[in-house]
């Protein structure tokens, strides 16, 4: 019971000291940055690794919207997406930020709180395949015998799947922006560079 009225007496105690704080000229609020260790590929979904938006120097400054184990959800020229959390370093001292980036901050966060929450790509990866096989696939490696849900996992989905079935055997041809993928009968096979 003295829990209870010492808790009364301190909510009751801070309430009007947060009343004040509110009524108060408060600057804008503050945005988490982040500087580039090194260039980096800002990603539009962080589970499609060839949906790069564009190339992010070394050196550049960028707002942090989000985090979870493996990417930082980003804003960078008004471009929208993820990068790899090891790329980059979070800054110390927040700079400020005007109210219209707060209020896209603000939808952002709403519109990831009304989806269900993600599970981190590497900790999907890892239930599915084991910690070795999901630090391989995350790091977008591939390698001959691999399955093709494997190379889904890792690279993707192809922008083209070629297919020819012929008696027992399943050929396909994934096709990326810069490579194809050979697979028989879902094991991968071979792979190159598109020619022009």
């Amino acid at each position: 019971m003295k829990k209870l009225i010492f808790l009364a007496v301190l909510i009751i105690g801070v309430l009007p000291v947060s009343a004040q704080t509110n009524k108060t000229n408060q600057p804008e609020s503050a945005a988490t940055t982040a500087t580039l260790k090194s260039s980096s590929r800002l990603f539009a979904a962080k589970d499609d690794l060839t949906s790069v938006i564009l190339v992010i120097p070394s050196g550049s400054t960028v707002t942090v919207l989000g985090s979870d184990s493996t990417y930082l959800h980003i804003t960078f020229e008004e471009n929208d997406g993820y990068i790899l959390k090891r790329q980059a370093l979070i800054d110390k001292k927040p700079d400020t930020i005007t109210s219209q980036q707060v209020n896209a901050q603000k939808q952002v966060q709403e519109t990831q709180q009304a989806q269900p929450e993600e599970v981190s790509r590497f900790s999907y990866l890892e239930d599915k395949y084991g910690t070795n096989m999901a630090a391989k696939l995350n790091s977008g490696k591939i390698w001959k015998g691999m399955n093709a849900e494997m190379a889904k996992d890792s690279w993707g989905t192809a922008d083209k799947i070629n297919r020819v079935i012929s008696g027992n055997i399943i050929k396909e041809e994934w096709i990326f922006k810069n490579t194809w993928l050979y697979f028989e009968n879902n094991t991968l096979k071979d792979w190159g560079p598109i020619r022009k």
